[in-house]
């Protein structure tokens, strides 16, 4: 991650890393590739097997389908209103410059996709 710019500015304590690798190896295979499936009795079971509560299980959840959310959003080209995603989840942000800067990038990147289909 600290090759990326834009994720310089990312703090991740290895601790809750930790807690969502003991929350995601309690999930089934069909759990991990379809979070859609997860109902509340099937997070209270995970809860319990990797020994967190509840409420961190919901957290971890909620965050995945924001940043689901983001990726597409990303894939599209669609940066607007992405800076406020960022800040719930993960602990720290993605400063406004990084994500500047990767809206330009992004922008250059389009651009010279474009010239290339032109010259097809």
């Amino acid at each position: 991650m600290a090759n990326n710019p834009a994720m310089q500015n990312v703090n991740v304590d290895p601790k809750d890393l930790e807690h969502t690798k003991a929350i995601v190896y309690s999930m089934t295979k069909a759990e991990r590739e379809n979070p859609d499936l997860l109902n509340p009795s099937r997070r209270r079971r995970i809860a319990a097997g990797s020994g967190r509560p509840v409420v961190e299980v919901n957290r971890m959840i909620k965050q995945f389908n924001q940043m689901k959310k983001m990726m597409n959003q990303m894939s599209k080209g669609n940066f607007n209103g992405m800076e406020g995603m960022l800040g719930n989840g993960i602990k720290g942000k993605l400063s406004k410059m990084a994500m500047n800067s990767m809206i330009k990038k992004n922008k250059k990147n389009k651009k010279k996709r474009m010239k290339k289909n032109k010259r097809r």
